[in-house]
């Protein structure tokens, strides 16, 4: 049964909405942890062997992979056999009394298991039923899975991303998993909200290839200007051809050892004059050359060896720490383990430490989300059927025996 720290905290947003959590990898859970950290109660509905992000990368036959501890903290197991007929009764009763059902399986599999839209409304009117698919429904790539590269590709990202004359590389982040995760969790959010007014329940339809789309709508202004497809400006800011936007390597020269450096396009801006003198360079600011962000961009390449020269004498933290304190925008080039070890990041829970029953301490990334009213404490990601008894039996009031009953029928 679940402890005091296993709840919510009182007053938590959430704490009073349950979540049917059927998702798997990455975008899906990015949603339903957000959703718990919020307060809400999510129980994650797997297969009695386990969803299949608990096994990808493994590297100890005794424990959850990495992955999946990071993307599934707050939340509880329960070990269901959704093919049994018995087991698709408990998820009945399960949907009766939730909220918020999610799933992002392939195309197809959830309908084909009895749990389509249609058939968890009929079981809860009142149900927020949230899908998450790689193509729009009524498209002509409906049917065709995708993970977060495809969505990538698809959602022009790739396209964008890579040196002028190169290759569409795919940005080292998972973005349009995580990115797509995010915004279904404000689509719920919005549904709850709508609830509330109206007392009806919905249906969300997330898409990861519209996701990528939204998410490079920047791109399409340089389009409408020249009428021709966005390219790659590798890490220069071609988009708002900005200068200087780009990457400045820093001593002692390793592969991370980069600065990035940012002066506003905008005319009145006073970042161009401050760079100019943080860097010692003050005749830089009124060189007729550079007097304008149209002028500074024809001459961008002088610009960047000057900056360059500089950079390159100092570290990436010392360079940004300098030009930060002037009025520049700059951002030493962070690797994880800068991150991790990161003591300022570590105090404010950016990276948080947790105790784990079988990987012990373990340093991961914590809620990026901060209220001032409530903060919901982080709890390790749930062992394998965890929370079955709590929920079998706590919520749906099933006995001893009827548990393992449904053991021996193989339904959980």
């Amino acid at each position: 049964m679940s402890t005091t720290e296993d709840r919510p905290p009182a007053h938590a947003a959430l704490d009073d909405i349950t979540v049917l959590d059927f998702t798997q990898f990455e975008a899906g859970t990015v949603c339903t942890q957000t959703l718990a950290w919020l307060g809400a109660e999510v129980i994650k509905i797997e297969p009695p062997g386990g969803e299949q992000g608990r096994f990808v990368s493994r590297d100890r036959e005794d424990a959850d992979a990495y992955g999946f501890l990071i993307l599934n903290c707050n939340k509880k197991s329960v070990t269901i056999n959704a093919k049994h007929p018995r087991g698709k009764e408990l998820i009945r009763k399960l949907i009766e009394k939730a909220d918020v059902f999610i799933e992002n399986f392939a195309p197809g599999v959830i309908e084909r298991l009895g749990f389509g839209y249609e058939a968890v409304r009929e079981i809860n009117p009142r149900i927020i039923y949230a899908q998450i698919k790689g193509f729009p429904a009524d498209g002509p790539y409906a049917n065709l899975p995708a993970f977060d590269p495809i969505a990538q590709a698809v959602g022009a990202s790739m396209s964008l991303t890579g040196e002028p004359d190169g290759v569409p590389l795919r940005p080292g982040l998972a973005i349009a998993d995580s990115g797509t995760g995010y915004q279904t969790a404000i689509a719920i959010l919005a549904a709850l909200r709508y609830r509330e007014k109206t007392g009806r329940g919905q249906k969300i339809e997330m898409y990861m290839q519209e996701v990528m789309i939204n998410f490079c709508r920047s791109a399409w202004g340089r389009q409408l200007v020249t009428g021709k497809a966005t390219t790659r400006g590798g890490n220069a800011n071609r988009l708002g051809l900005t200068a200087p936007s780009n990457l400045y390597p820093c001593k002692p020269f390793g592969p991370n050892d980069y600065v990035y450096v940012y002066v506003s396009r905008v005319p009145t801006s006073p970042q161009w004059r401050r760079l100019c003198e943080a860097i010692g360079r003050p005749d830089m600011a009124d060189d007729p050359r550079f007097a304008t962000p149209e002028s500074r961009y024809e001459h961008r390449q002088e610009i960047d060896a000057v900056i360059s020269a500089w950079t390159r004498e100092r570290t990436k933290f010392e360079a940004m720490e300098i030009l930060g304190n002037a009025g520049v925008p700059a951002g030493a080039g962070l690797h994880t383990r800068d991150i991790t070890n990161d003591p300022h990041l570590r105090t404010r829970g950016t990276m948080v430490e947790i105790d784990h029953p079988v990987r012990g301490r373990v340093v991961i990334p914590g809620n990026s989300i901060r209220l001032s009213a409530f903060e919901v404490p982080i709890r390790p990601s749930p062992l394998l059927g965890e929370h079955n008894e709590e929920i079998l039996k706590g919520r749906l009031g099933l006995t001893d025996e009827q548990m393992e009953e449904l053991r021996q029928a193989g339904a959980i």
